[in-house]
């Protein structure tokens, strides 16, 4: 395995930027192979079986590719396939995504965490187990907002979107803080991207909290302890993000991971055989 072998990351869409940029952040030198199975989105309303086989595919274009290792910034696919894609691809370094739930209820003061997430996620075995192992006694609760992902996959000026977006937002918080949460976990990696619009529906004091530094720290770790990081010789390398999407509406996608990266990015199919 090359240590100039590039990191390959993976969502069923754009929300996986938001893990993308913290990785960018932490490994700069690092080249990136995003992928967003754009086609099969959302994932959050797919059977687990569905996800767990779009999650093999993906993992299977990566290692074809040739990837040092490989991010599922998808909260939905690692709760639903991140076990058997260890199973799968045992050699592959595997890094995924869950709520950050255990730094949350370290925070709480009033004992109520407030987990804002896909349905997908909610409903999984995985999930419950979590809340299972860490609450102790405290209050775990939850709201499933299937209308955030669609509002960051098409952008607040899509037709379906104009004039609903505080309503859209302002609901799923409020459900929460009636339960006494006083500090909110983004359990999906698409709502990062939404903490301008959750801001102003959030009172002073209630922390608000995501995974994608975590990660970034974890995918250094891993790299570091099988020798596999890129050298920190000063150079960013001139090519170091690739985006793909299983969709065929690349040059819209292009528009909105520009958007979204604030920076231009040419989005570009992927093959047929993983799509």
């Amino acid at each position: 395995m090359s240590i100039h072998a590039p990191i390959g990351v993976y969502d069923s869409g754009l929300g996986g930027l938001s893990i993308l940029q913290d990785l960018q952040r932490e490994l700069p030198h690092e080249h990136f192979l995003y992928v967003a199975d754009s086609a099969h989105l959302p994932y959050g309303e797919r059977s687990s079986d569905y996800v767990r086989e779009r999650a093999l595919t993906i993992a299977r274009f990566f290692v074809d590719r040739g990837v040092k290792a490989m991010v599922i910034a998808c909260n939905t696919a690692t709760t639903a396939a991140a076990t058997l894609m260890r199973e799968h691809f045992p050699d592959l370094i595997l890094i995924g995504v869950e709520p950050a739930i255990k730094p949350a209820l370290a925070l709480t003061r009033a004992g109520s965490v407030g987990v804002l997430a896909t349905a997908g996620t909610l409903r999984s075995a995985s999930f419950r187990r979590l809340c299972e192992s860490l609450a102790e006694g405290r209050r775990i609760v939850t709201v499933a907002c299937p209308s955030w992902v669609e509002l960051v996959e098409q952008g607040e000026a899509h037709p379906d979107m104009l004039g609903r977006v505080d309503m859209l937002i302002a609901e799923p918080v409020r459900k929460l803080l009636e339960q006494g949460a006083d500090v909110l976990v983004l359990g999906c990696t698409h709502f990062p991207f939404l903490r301008d619009r959750i801001a102003p529906h959030v009172p002073e004091g209630i922390s608000v909290l995501d995974t994608g530094a975590a990660v970034a720290r974890q995918t250094r770790r891993r790299l570091a302890a099988a020798g596999l990081l890129t050298p920190e010789d000063g150079t960013v390398p001139e090519s170091s993000l690739s985006v793909l999407s299983s969709s065929g509406e690349t040059e819209a996608i292009s528009l909105r991971v520009s958007h979204l990266l604030r920076q231009p990015v040419r989005v570009a199919q992927l093959a047929a055989a993983y799509c």
